[in-house]
C-alpha cells in the first residue's frame, strides 16, 4: 500500500473513532434508546434514536442508598413475573411485580433483583416506597416493555439537572424536550419547604415522626401535612413558625 494510502487509512480510522469510542458501549447498539431514572423527583425519561420521547412518574427506593445509582443495562424481560417471595404467580392481581419487569444488571446481579417493573398499588408511583426497585403504573410499564430491548443502556441518578444534561453528562447525544430542570432535592441552597422533594424531605419527615410530630407520611415529598407537622415541632421549640427548614430548625432537629 502507498505510502499516502496508508496515511489516509489512519486519518479515518481516527475519525471513526472520535465518533464511536466516546460512545457509551450498547448505545448504538440499542438504537440510540436510553432510560434516564432521576431520584430527585422521582422521573423516568425514555429517548429512542437520540430523541426524547416521553417522561413518567416512578417509585423509587424508601431511602436513597436502596436504589442504586450509576449506569446500567436492561438485561431481562419478563412478562407477568412471579411473586416468589409472597409464592404469588404472575398475572395475579396481587401480584406486587405487575405485569412488566425490565431487569437491571446493578450491583453485580443480572436483571432479578434491580428492575423497573409494574405494581398494583398505583398510589404508590411517585413516592420513595421500595426496596430498591424502580415502581411504574402497569399501563406505562406495558409500553416502555414493548420500546426497549435487552441492552438498553440505563442512568439511575439524583439530581436537579435536566433529562438531557444528565445524558450529555454521562456521554449520550440526546435531543428533544426534556430540557426542563427537575424538581431539586432541596431548594434555596439546602433550604426546605413546601414543594421541595427527595432523599432530605423523607430525612425530615422521619426525624419530625420520631419526635412526635405526625407527617402522616414518609414519601419524600414535601407537602401540607410535612409543612404542618414542622410548623407544631418549630413552635415548640421557640423557633420562627414559617414551616421553613432553615439552619436555626435544622439545627434543633439535628440534621445536616
Amino acid at each position: 500500500m502507498p505510502r499516502r494510502w496508508g496515511l489516509l487509512f489512519v486519518l479515518a480510522f481516527l475519525l471513526l473513532a472520535s465518533f464511536t469510542f466516546g460512545i457509551p458501549k450498547g448505545y448504538a447498539a440499542s438504537g440510540g434508546k436510553l432510560i434516564i431514572i432521576n431520584k430527585a423527583n422521582n422521573r423516568l425519561a425514555y429517548y429512542d434514536n437520540g430523541r426524547f420521547i416521553r417522561e413518567f412518574k416512578v417509585g423509587t427506593g424508601r431511602s436513597n442508598s436502596l436504589t442504586p445509582e450509576g449506569k446500567f443495562k436492561i438485561v431481562n424481560k419478563i412478562v407477568n413475573r412471579p411473586y416468589y417471595k409472597g409464592h404469588i404467580p404472575g398475572g395475579d392481581p396481587r401480584n406486587p411485580l405487575g405485569n412488566r419487569w425490565l431487569g437491571l444488571n446493578a450491583r453485580g446481579t443480572w436483571g432479578t433483583t434491580y428492575a423497573i417493573h409494574g405494581n398494583n398499588n398505583p398510589s404508590s408511583i411517585g413516592g420513595y416506597v421500595s426496596s430498591g426497585c424502580i415502581r411504574m403504573y402497569d399501563n406505562e410499564v406495558e409500553w416502555l416493555f414493548s420500546q426497549v430491548p435487552i441492552n438498553t443502556p440505563v442512568v439511575i441518578t439524583s439530581s436537579g439537572k435536566s433529562f438531557n444534561t444528565i445524558a450529555a453528562a454521562n456521554g449520550y447525544r440526546v435531543s428533544g424536550g426534556a430540557g426542563t430542570p427537575a424538581v431539586p432535592v432541596i431548594t434555596n441552597g439546602g433550604i426546605l419547604m413546601k414543594g421541595s422533594q427527595g432523599p432530605a424531605v423523607m430525612e425530615l419527615q422521619r426525624k419530625l415522626t420520631s419526635l412526635g410530630y405526625n407527617t402522616k407520611g414518609t414519601d419524600g415529598i414535601f407537602g401540607v401535612n410535612t409543612e404542618n407537622a414542622l410548623r407544631q415541632f418549630q413552635k415548640a421549640r421557640s423557633l420562627t413558625v414559617d414551616g421553613i427548614v432553615g439552619p436555626a430548625t435544622k439545627k434543633a432537629l439535628g440534621i445536616k
